[in-house]
C-alpha cells in the first residue's frame, strides 16, 4: 500500500466519525440476507478500529445503531441488537491488545438490559487504555443527544447566562470528545442522517460509494490523505 500519509499527530484528524452504510445491500447484491450484510461489516469496523489505532488516531465514532433504527423490521433490530451483545462488545482481547479504549455515545437507558450491562462492563475494562478511544454510537440520534443534554443542564439549574456554546456540550454523552474533524460515510448516500451533529459543524465531509463491507484499510488512509490536502479555515478568511 503506497499511500502517503503525514502521521505528524497535529497533522492527522484527531475524531473521525464514520456512518457505516451499504450493509444491506451488499447482502441484497449477492442474494443474501440482510443479515449477513451486518456480519461482514462488522469484521470491517474491527479492521478499521485497528487501522485508527496503527496510525495514531485518538477517536473514531462508528455510527452503529441511531435511534431511527428502531423502525426496521422486528427481526432485523434483534439481529443487530444479538451482534452487538455477542460480539461488537465482547471483544476484551482485541480493545487491550490494541490499546483501545470503548465508549458509549446514545441514550443506553433505552437498550435492552443485557446490552446496558455490555457497556458498563466493556467501558470499565478498557477505562485505562491510553490509545484509541472508539465511541460506539448505539441508540444515537445527534439531536437526541442535545435534547437530553438540555434537560441534565436544566435538571441542574443552570442559569440561562450560563448556558453557552462551551458549557452545553459537557452535558453530552461523551463531555471529553472533540470535534469531529473528518466525517466518513460510505455506501454512496450524501448526508448525515442525525449523525454528531454539533461535533460536526465544521468536519471535513467524504462521501464514498464504496458499501461499508467492502470498505478497507487502504480506502479509509486515502480518505485521512484526501483530508490531509484540505484546507480548513473555519469560517475565517485565510491570510
Amino acid at each position: 500500500m503506497d499511500i502517503e500519509i503525514n502521521k505528524n499527530p497535529e497533522a492527522l484528524p484527531a475524531h473521525i466519525g464514520i456512518i457505516m452504510d451499504g450493509n444491506g445491500r451488499w447482502a441484497k447484491q449477492r442474494g443474501q440476507i440482510r443479515t449477513a450484510g451486518h456480519e461482514e461489516g462488522l469484521k470491517r469496523a474491527k479492521e478499521i478500529a485497528k487501522a485508527a489505532a496503527d496510525l495514531g488516531i485518538k477517536y473514531v465514532t462508528l455510527y452503529a445503531f441511531s435511534t431511527e433504527n428502531w423502525k426496521r423490521a422486528k427481526s432485523e433490530v434483534g439481529f443487530l441488537m444479538n451482534l452487538i451483545h455477542t460480539h461488537l462488545l465482547k471483544e476484551l482481547k482485541f480493545y487491550k491488545e490494541n490499546s483501545i479504549r470503548v465508549r458509549l455515545l446514545g441514550d443506553i437507558t433505552g437498550l435492552p438490559a443485557n446490552i446496558q450491562q455490555d457497556i458498563i462492563e466493556t467501558e470499565k475494562d478498557t477505562k485505562d487504555f491510553r490509545g484509541l478511544t472508539i465511541c460506539l454510537a448505539i441508540n444515537y440520534g445527534g439531536r437526541d443527544e442535545i435534547v437530553r443534554g438540555i434537560r441534565k443542564l436544566i435538571r441542574e439549574g443552570l442559569s440561562e447566562k450560563e448556558v453557552t456554546e462551551t458549557s452545553l456540550p459537557s452535558y453530552f454523552d461523551f463531555p471529553e470528545l472533540p470535534d469531529v474533524d473528518l466525517l466518513i460515510r460510505t455506501g454512496g448516500e450524501q448526508r448525515i442522517s442525525n449523525f454528531l451533529i454539533w461535533q460536526a459543524s465544521y468536519a471535513e465531509f467524504l462521501f464514498t460509494k464504496t458499501l461499508w463491507p467492502d470498505y478497507n484499510k487502504e480506502e479509509f488512509y486515502n480518505n485521512i490523505a484526501e483530508f490531509q490536502k484540505r484546507t480548513r479555515r473555519f469560517g475565517a478568511v485565510p491570510v
